[in-house]
């Protein structure tokens, strides 16, 4: 078995940051690196830029006892692990960019028997596709795809699948699926995860891993397109869909997930397209809930508009902002996409009730002042929608509400 005695990890957000911080807790020295300048001086205060549950802690322990350190500049590692982001241009194609960054910017520290790991969830073939960069970058190196047996550089993809709010558990306790180039990449993949992972690691070709990923976050999304449908089906036809799914649900073989106002998340509302992009012909019922999903926030946004128009001045308390329960994560969030709706289309007065942010993210500072607390909202709104059923809200009785006309998007009042 091979051990490491430092590791880089690139990209020090959600992803990245708890993965350096539990790998410095084993006692392996760590430097952690990212574009923000903001993230890196954070970091080395011994601070953290995220919300996620004993993170704080971690770091702490991990930038005092010296063993974690956050740069701008890489630097020479015996591992390099990618987390950088993976989002998807205008036409749904993956945007690749920012891992070729990453690879051209590790390229020059990059030293003969190195391990490059792609954590970043990407469509099937850009591990091989690091490969071929590398190649080009460092022709110096011989690459897995260039010579399975005598390649210098060990390259496997191992897909992060932690749940926000419960990352550091699910770091150590989750199985992993790493997939190698070859199969030399993935054993030497294996022996960085054995580090600090618990769980199983399942080893794979590379394009295998990557589809693994991606098949996860499908079925999830295809599931919640289901509910979300049927949803919209019950509105139609004057039926209560939360009653519906729990007496649906009694039959032994039946698990109906619970619709909402749509799908966010940096996973599951990215991650078919990946799929649809790589095969459109057969990718069909994938991105039929994709499209699904991808309507339900109109559907709500337009639900919210009717019940505004019963007032001559309206003033409506969008319910939570994040994309998903109890954590401050806004990226890709359907209940800001609606709540940014309301306000752009001037449907009334728009108060924003997010208890865990303190502030909204710069590019929406123009709206800083619509951020209300809970009471003040319950208080002066006559249409109160929830779109997160935060614990906060979950707290409100019938009798709260009684007076003002409610959309429920997430079933809290049933």
């Amino acid at each position: 078995m091979h051990t490491f005695s430092r590791v880089s990890v690139i990209g020090l957000g959600y992803i990245g940051l708890p993965t350096a911080a539990v790998i410095a807790s084993r006692g392996v020295d760590v430097l952690g690196v990212d574009v923000s300048e903001h993230a890196v001086n954070t970091i080395n205060q011994g601070k953290i830029h995220i919300v996620e549950p004993d993170l704080d802690m971690l770091v702490q322990a991990a930038v005092t006892t010296g063993k974690l350190k956050a740069s701008l500049t890489p630097e020479p590692a015996e591992a390099f692990m990618i987390a950088v982001p993976t989002p998807f241009k205008d036409n749904k194609s993956p945007d690749l960019s920012y891992i070729r960054a990453a690879v051209e910017n590790i390229a020059p520290v990059i030293s003969k028997g190195n391990l490059i790991v792609l954590e970043s969830t990407s469509p099937v073939g850009t591990t091989d596709q690091i490969s071929a960069w590398l190649a080009e970058l460092r022709p110096d190196l011989i690459m897995p795809h260039q010579d399975p047996d005598k390649a210098d550089v060990f390259i496997a993809h191992c897909p992060e699948r932690v749940l926000p709010g419960r990352v550091l558990q699910e770091l150590v306790s989750n199985d992993r699926i790493i997939g190698g180039i070859t199969e030399r990449c993935a054993a030497r993949a294996v022996d960085l995860y054995h580090l600090f992972v618990r769980g199983e690691c399942l080893l794979t070709n590379a394009r295998t891993a990557e589809m693994a990923k991606l098949t996860e976050n499908s079925f999830r999304d295809v599931n919640i397109a289901f509910a979300n449908e049927l949803s919209m089906i019950c509105d139609h036809l004057k039926i209560n869909v939360w009653e519906l799914i729990k007496l649906a649900n009694r039959h032994p073989r039946v698990n109906i997930l619970l619709p909402g106002p749509g799908v966010g998340g940096h996973c599951i509302a990215v991650d078919p397209w990946f799929i649809v992009d790589s095969a459109p012909e057969q990718a069909q019922i994938i991105r039929k809930a994709r499209e699904i999903n991808d309507s339900k926030p109109h559907y709500v946004a337009d639900k919210i508009k009717q019940a505004a128009d019963q007032f001559k001045k309206p003033v409506i308390a969008c319910l939570g902002l994040a994309f998903k329960a109890d954590i401050d994560d806004l990226r890709e969030s359907p209940a800001l996409d609606i709540a940014m709706s309301l306000i752009r289309d001037n449907v009334g007065e728009i108060l924003l009730v997010e208890p865990n942010i303190k502030q909204l993210p710069a590019k929406y500072a123009a709206h800083a002042d619509k951020l209300t607390p809970l009471p003040q909202a319950l208080e002066r709104a006559n249409v109160l929608v929830v779109l997160v059923d935060h614990k906060q809200f979950k707290t409100l009785h019938p009798a709260d509400v009684a007076t003002k006309v409610v959309i429920d998007t997430r079933g809290i009042f049933g």
